[in-house]
């Protein structure tokens, strides 16, 4: 029996109407078609999109949606660059997690928050802050707009990743909506009689199963993080290098030492660009969030003078630059610890440089996301690879080799390469080649930035010919990653998660993946699942 697409459709938004109300389903074709592109590419146009505000009605959604043939898509912040939320099929309802974005429960005895699934980072360090409490891993790079939901599909990390970890390691517990719309609960809330989320792992970490599954298991719709107190003393230092591989040396042996919370690496492309206006240092803003986030008003006026005095020009033309944030719980002890990042730093040929770039970052942490474009209005694509110390730098030789042979097409197409680097605990070196070239705006580059900075920007002209190139770089580039067996942030739709799989791994992955979703039907294609 043939069934109308149509009326078929129209009875799901009826539906859902009845469910979530009219205000929180989308069918403009438009606001559709934004649900249809993340930063990178662009995929089907779902034919509708809904906004629930808890995970009950949400739970009716997936229900309504799914037993009707549907796929169902996860979105958060809507920065992935991997395809993680684009639909691959028309027949999509895509869910919006924008509006669950409640803080549930700030505990202070047990040390944990617990969230919906659509609270930003920045939310919770601004609600944190006051208290004298923050998460350990507080924030990603884009966190002004990025979710925790969607930052535990994807691997978030950055803001005290070089102690802590990234979120994966912080998070206690998840509530989640299978597939048939049924309410998943892990780590201590999964047992009877049991009301905190305060463990994780009593008996086999079920948390773990659904964190960086790029919403491919089911939909988190409320997490639990562990909390500690805002350490009483931080420290900044920052280097420069001549060259690549002494500061791929220097971000290593300053992980090791244990001693940073965050240590990151920007390549001279990108230190020119984070050191340009409107991005990292905007002087007058920045100043006043250096002088308020200081212990004491004198501390605060002198250490904004230092950053207003080292200005934009402290760094040689091709330098890299790497920076640190030390803190602990004394004066003594940072200043320990801030010696140790200097040394390992100095060791490999470092030379110490005004701290402002670490300073800037951390006195205000949640900026606008005007950089999602370049400052020429040009778009930019991310890659990452996270491995071993001993793996890092014939990694980073071989992918910059194969970036080598293609310079001058990449030149004669306008697309250039900057990386950052990250140190992830002690243990992991993280390295990401971002590529950046003049095509289109999707979407989310026309509505993420500040209205007042996208009128300084013209949207370039279509480019095929440079996207064509820039996909097939990312492709040799996923290749080598997938040789030295890298893990990656936000695996999405572009890495070959599944595929690289041993065999036995494999039949687990599936047979998971065919209990939660056995019509395949959430986020299809994600992971690489069939």
């Amino acid at each position: 029996m043939n069934v109308d697409p149509t009326a078929k459709n129209d009875r799901l938004v009826q539906t859902l109407t009845d469910i979530l109300g009219a205000d929180q389903v989308i069918t403009d074709e438009a606001e559709r078609a934004f649900y249809a592109a993340d930063v990178y590419s662009v995929g089907a146009t779902p034919s509708v999109a809904i906004k629930p505000t808890d995970k009950d009605t949400c739970a009716q959604a997936i229900a309504a949606a799914t037993k009707e043939g549907y796929a169902v898509v996860p979105r958060g912040g809507g920065m992935s660059y991997t395809g993680g939320y684009r639909p691959v099929r028309e027949d999509t309802v895509t869910v919006d997690f924008s509006a669950m974005n409640k803080i549930i429960e700030i505990n202070e005895e047990d040390l944990y928050i617990t969230v919906e699934a659509g609270v930003t980072w920045s939310q919770i360090y601004k609600e944190l802050k006051p208290r004298g409490l923050r998460l350990p891993m507080f924030g990603t790079f884009s966190g002004v707009r990025a979710t925790v939901g969607g930052g535990l599909s994807n691997g978030a990390l950055f803001m005290g990743t070089g102690r802590y970890g990234t979120a994966a390691e912080m998070v206690q517990c998840i509530e989640v909506i299978l597939a048939d719309g049924a309410l998943l609960k892990t780590g201590q809330p999964g047992f009877k009689n049991v009301d905190k989320p305060f463990y994780r792992t009593y008996g086999p970490d079920l948390t773990g199963l659904f964190v960086h599954d790029a919403g491919s298991l089911g939909f988190k719709v409320q997490a639990t993080f562990k909390m500690i107190s805002i350490p009483a003393v931080t420290d900044f230092a920052s280097f420069c290098f001549p060259d690549f591989n002494s500061t791929a040396k220097a971000l290593s042996d300053i992980a090791r030492t244990g001693a940073a919370e965050e240590a990151y690496v920007f390549d001279p492309g990108s230190t020119k660009k984070n050191m340009a206006a409107e991005n990292i240092i905007e002087d007058i803003k920045t100043l006043g969030a250096v002088v308020k986030g200081q212990s004491g008003w004198l501390k605060g006026l002198v250490e904004g003078a230092k950053l207003v005095v080292a200005g934009r020009d402290f760094l040689e033309e091709g330098a890299f630059s790497l920076h640190t944030v030390a803190s602990g719980n004394c004066r003594e002890a940072v200043d320990v610890d801030i010696q140790r990042i200097r040394d390992a730093a100095l060791k490999n040929g470092g030379e110490e440089i005004p701290n402002s770039i670490p300073k800037a970052v951390r006195a205000d942490p949640f900026k606008p996301l005007n950089g999602i474009l370049g400052p020429d209005g040009d778009r930019w694509a991310a890659l990452n690879a996270k491995v071993g110390h001993s793996l890092a730098l014939p990694m980073m030789h071989e992918n910059e080799a194969m970036l080598d042979t293609y310079k001058e097409k990449m030149e004669v197409h306008g697309i250039y390469v900057t990386r950052l680097m990250i140190a992830i605990g002690q243990h992991h070196f993280s390295y990401e080649p971002v590529m950046h070239w003049f095509d289109e705006w999707h979407p989310v580059h026309k509505r993420t930035p500040e209205p007042s900075h996208l009128k300084t920007l013209t949207e370039p002209e279509p480019n095929p010919e440079a996207s064509a190139l820039v996909t097939e770089i990312r492709e040799k580039t996923i290749a080598i990653f997938t040789q030295y067996g890298a893990a990656s942030n936000q695996i999405g739709k572009t890495y070959p998660y599944f595929d690289s799989l041993r065999p036995e791994t494999a039949k687990v992955m599936g047979g998971i993946k065919k209990l939660l979703d056995p019509d395949g039907v959430v986020n299809p294609e994600t992971l690489g699942f069939k």
